[in-house]
């Protein structure tokens, strides 16, 4: 499939969908300290090619916010304790204003299908209510599962250039008869 880049908006916070963790999980925030695991996560979703690049995305994007993190970016631990999957309640200039903004989330493969994304991205949610009165974020076709997710959250396509035309055209092919309604 043909790898585009697209946005979506959701122009209100109010009534997101719950979904809890399922037993023998548990959220927890980014302390000091986590970059690597951030970075783990982020390369074994296949964001990055090596830890190394995602190491080096992180910095750029939240080297000087690392307190904020500390509110902002969740993670999910297995029954182990391990952090498995990963978001960031995060915020961005989009149509001129500061709005909030879901950004890097990622379900490590071993733990994708056990009813962890939509928790994930409820919680990441609810925390983005609390600072923004709406949201966006960015995804690419490749991704038409998290773009169904995040349609059935409220999330609308957001078309401000032809590629987006083009994107959107793609999922519509891709998802008809697969959207799953919640």
């Amino acid at each position: 499939m043909k790898r585009l880049r697209l946005k979506m908006i959701r122009n209100d916070l109010e009534n997101i969908p719950e979904h809890t963790l399922p037993e023998g999980y548990l959220f927890r925030f980014f302390e000091k300290g986590d970059e690597q695991t951030w970075a783990r996560i982020e390369t074994l979703v296949d964001e990055f090619d090596s830890e190394e690049a995602a190491l080096e995305r992180f910095s750029a994007e939240f080297g000087e916010h690392l307190e904020e993190m500390t509110k902002r970016c969740l993670f999910i631990e297995n029954e182990k304790g391990e952090a498995i999957a990963t978001t960031t309640a995060w915020y961005g200039d989009l149509r001129g204003k500061i709005e909030g903004r879901i950004h890097w989330v990622g379900v490590i493969p071993e733990y994708q299908g056990r009813g962890l994304a939509k928790p994930l991205l409820s919680e990441a949610m609810n925390i983005l209510k609390h600072h923004h009165e709406t949201a966006y974020l960015t995804s690419q076709t490749t991704s038409y599962q998290a773009i169904n997710m995040y349609l059935n959250y409220g999330f609308e396509p957001y078309v401000i250039e032809p590629t987006c035309d083009e994107a959107w055209t793609l999922m519509e092919e891709v998802l008809e008869g697969k959207i799953i309604s919640e």
